[in-house]
């Protein structure tokens, strides 16, 4: 399926924007001059064919311009450089003005009669010499290489193998065989059983230069031979009017191959996830908040539930989450705008940290190119600096399980029940001691089974207490190490929400532009 030229030059947009400070800078420059030129030369009278003639000082451009016009229209040097100037020779004066001010053209010739019945659209361009003495010369004819629809290249007997032409003019244009024509021209200086051997030594020579399929032809601007079947051949490419979407995309095709692949692009697997949330919550201090809301609940179990006589010894003891700014005052803010009393990460856990990320990001670029790799290490460690913020409210906004157990209340009454029947069972015996003492009648101590009834309270009671004390310790404990387990998996939940928006987010996004990448240049690269 072929691909359209809008479709390539999308693409080789995209791969601008998400290759972005990875492509080489020349590169770069490079799609965005093509991309310019692309915009600005198809809004420009599209329906005009611009054919150049370039070639080497002495190959006699402006001689075949005026052969395949039929008058003098440029005129011709013996002495070097030939030609200072670009010439357009238009028979569509009024049509072809704002692409010859485009391409910076300001010498023109209007004639009436084409050179092809087909080519009345045609605009025929005589440049400088690419080889010339004069800087300024070869600095137009380079621009204008890269800007005309097609190019026609003349060499002569003499200079038709020189290196310069071929490696850094012919070579470079090696995708516009579509749009090229390669002229030999004087070939009357040629004994006529020579021009054949010449013809095949040029044809390899384009063959090499990538040019194999562009037709070559013979031509003399002095006897006029083959002049008949050059103005052909260019009525060809202008009747076509194809030789600009040709142009662009071979000029598309010619950056494309230079694309570097950014290389393969994997997700992050959940796993490798979870595990960076485990060594990020483990630095940000989830083991001691759990343990945190672990203890505060056995502190507040104990108040609650132990022996009324000594457990207020217990509200002397400071409670762990209000220790770590996680207490009750905090959950009646606004957690967004609350920040933990947790200590500063130490070295080792900043350390830790640091590591867990940039492993990460390198085990997530572990198959991409060396600018990918890096453009992903750099989201990576923008990230590090940011952590510390974040992790601290992930931990302050997680709702910890800190309330109150059902079972607090039955087991405080039961113990003031306890601690009252000890009391009581004091009481009667202190009665039974001293009301003598002062005249008062000794209150009846009935028995049981030989037991004094008072002191079968104060036993009961001591006893209960006790017993209710050590069941609500193993209570306590048991339901803090669920709460434990609830905190920690909530923490990691907050903490998971934090690597995901954080650390995962930039790593992934730069992993969906190398794809993105990777899927334009294949479009860009893509044969029309």
């Amino acid at each position: 399926m072929k691909t359209s030229l809008d479709a390539r030059l999308g693409a080789l947009a995209t791969v601008r924007s998400a290759g972005d400070g990875k492509l080489p800078a020349d590169l770069a420059s490079e799609i965005d001059t093509l991309l310019g030129r692309a915009t600005q030369r198809r809004k420009r009278s599209p329906e005009h064919t611009v054919i150049g003639l370039f070639g080497a000082t002495g190959s006699g451009k402006s001689s075949l311009l005026n052969a395949l016009v039929g008058a003098d229209v440029a005129v011709t040097h013996v002495r070097r450089p030939t030609t200072s100037q670009p010439l357009a020779v238009t028979w569509d004066a009024e049509g072809a003005v704002d692409l010859l001010d485009w391409l910076d053209v300001r010498d023109r010739v209007v004639r009436e009669t084409p050179l092809d019945a087909r080519a009345r659209q045609l605009v025929l361009l005589d440049l400088p010499d690419f080889d010339s003495v004069e800087l300024g010369n070869r600095e137009i004819a380079e621009r204008l290489a890269a800007q005309v629809d097609a190019i026609v290249w003349v060499v002569d007997p003499q200079k038709y193998a020189d290196q310069v032409l071929h490696a850094q003019f012919i070579e470079p244009h090696s995708r516009h065989g579509a749009v090229t024509l390669v002229v030999l021209n004087q070939a009357d200086l040629l004994p006529a059983d020579q021009v054949q051997s010449v013809l095949v030594s040029l044809q390899a020579l384009l063959e090499r230069d990538g040019l194999g399929r562009s037709r070559v032809h013979a031509v003399s601007a002095r006897t006029g031979d083959g002049i008949p079947e050059l103005r052909t051949a260019i009525g060809d490419l202008a009747a076509a009017k194809a030789a600009l979407e040709a142009r662009l995309s071979a000029d598309v095709a010619t950056v494309a191959d230079r694309i570097p692949v950014a290389g393969a692009s994997r997700a992050p697997s959940s796993k490798t996830i979870g595990a960076l949330t485990e060594q990020l919550g483990t630095a940000a201090g989830v083991d001691v908040v759990a343990n945190a809301v672990a203890g505060s609940y056995r502190k507040r179990a104990g108040q609650a539930t132990g022996w009324p006589l000594v457990s207020w010894l217990l509200r002397l003891r400071a409670d762990p989450l209000t220790r770590l700014g996680l207490g009750p005052a905090r959950r009646t803010g606004n957690p967004e705008l609350h920040r933990t009393s947790l200590p500063s990460p130490n070295a080792a856990a900043s350390a830790r940290a640091s590591l867990a990320v940039r492993g990460f990001a390198d085990d997530a670029a572990r198959e991409l190119s060396e600018p990918w790799k890096a453009g992903i290490r750099s989201a990576a460690d923008r990230t590090i600096a940011e952590l510390p913020g974040e992790l601290d409210l992930a931990i302050s906004r997680t709702k910890l399980p800190a309330g109150r157990s059902w079972w607090w209340p039955i087991f405080s009454v039961l113990q003031w029940v306890a601690i009252l029947g000890a009391l009581a069972g004091v009481g009667w015996l202190l009665a039974a001691a001293f009301f003598p003492t002062f005249g008062l009648p000794r209150p009846e101590i009935p028995m049981v089974e030989g037991w004094a009834v008072p002191t079968l309270l104060v036993l009961a009671g001591v006893l209960l207490g006790v017993l209710l004390g050590l069941v609500s310790a193993v209570l306590a404990a048991a339901t803090a190490a669920s709460r434990r387990r609830r905190s920690r998996k909530a923490l990691l939940a907050e903490i998971g929400d934090v690597t995901a928006r954080v650390v995962v987010a930039p790593v992934t996004s730069e992993l969906d532009l190398a794809r993105d990448f990777d899927a334009a240049r294949a479009v860009a690269t893509a044969a029309k």
